[in-house]
């Protein structure tokens, strides 16, 4: 597993010189895809990028991404990569995003790397090692925990799109969830998953989501000592829809999502 993490904050050093001079460029290409979100230059090379690395350091092993598609295997190894989520935000010149590395092991995710050149921050954690952070590029690491907050009364919690709710016939549920907690922010995408795992904010709540969107962030959240799931409760980063929280929270917020 040192290994394996020592390749995965490799690739993100890697997606980092990829990414981070694009950023607020002004030649930078924006396209939309048949969905009608954005695509960048910078996606695609910093996918590329990350898939000519692991065709030389693990050759053998299945890669899934956002821009040149993929799957991941129920056996073996595969890696999964984001190579900038949150790319409206990168798009926009708003420096809330970030490359997403995970590995998965017979369908499991073991590893997992968020890194967020434009904050200086990265998160990262592999199965039975515990999650850390850095809070500047080389930086030193800290180890990361979830909070110990207990009601939903005291919980701040977080979601990406309120409208997207709305899209899958979930609002009613959402806003019954947020009228029970103490706070409730947007702060979206990666940003909200790794701030429940540094025990920052208590919850987030992704209505649609996919797998290179979460592989990485459920390593994270749950080495931070906290719960991921889909939003039947499932632990898993491929039910399409996620929730992240201390764990103390988890079965009250997926009350509120019951049918």
């Amino acid at each position: 597993m040192d290994a394996d993490l020592t390749l995965a904050l490799r690739l993100a050093d890697l997606a980092d010189a990829v990414t981070l001079p694009r950023f607020r460029a002004s030649d930078l290409r924006v396209t939309r895809k048949p969905d009608r979100t954005p695509v960048t230059d910078a996606d695609t090379a910093a996918e590329d990028a990350l898939r000519a690395e692991l065709a030389t350091a693990a050759a053998g092993d299945a890669v899934v991404g956002e821009e040149r598609g993929g799957a991941v295997p129920d056996s073996g190894r595969g890696w999964v990569l984001d190579p900038i989520d949150g790319t409206k935000n990168f798009s926009r010149g708003m420096p809330v995003w970030a490359s997403l590395i995970a590995l998965t092991v017979h369908g499991r995710a073991v590893v997992g790397v968020a890194s967020a050149p434009a904050l200086g921050r990265r998160w990262w954690a592999a199965a039975g090692a515990g999650a850390w952070t850095s809070d500047a590029p080389g930086g030193p690491a800290r180890r990361i925990g979830v909070s110990g907050v207990a009601e939903l009364a005291d919980c701040a919690v977080s979601t990406t799109n309120l409208n997207t709710f709305r899209e899958h016939g979930t609002l009613d549920a959402w806003l019954a969830l947020t009228e029970r907690c103490w706070e409730t922010r947007a702060f979206g995408d990666f940003w909200q998953h790794c701030l429940v795992a540094e025990g920052t904010i208590d919850l987030a709540v992704e209505p649609e989501a996919s797998v290179w969107d979460l592989a990485a962030l459920q390593v994270i959240v749950e080495e931070a000592g906290g719960r991921f799931t889909d939003l039947a409760g499932t632990p898993t980063f491929a039910g399409g829809n996620a929730v992240a929280s201390n764990g103390a929270l988890h079965d009250a917020a997926l009350a509120c999502f019951a049918v």
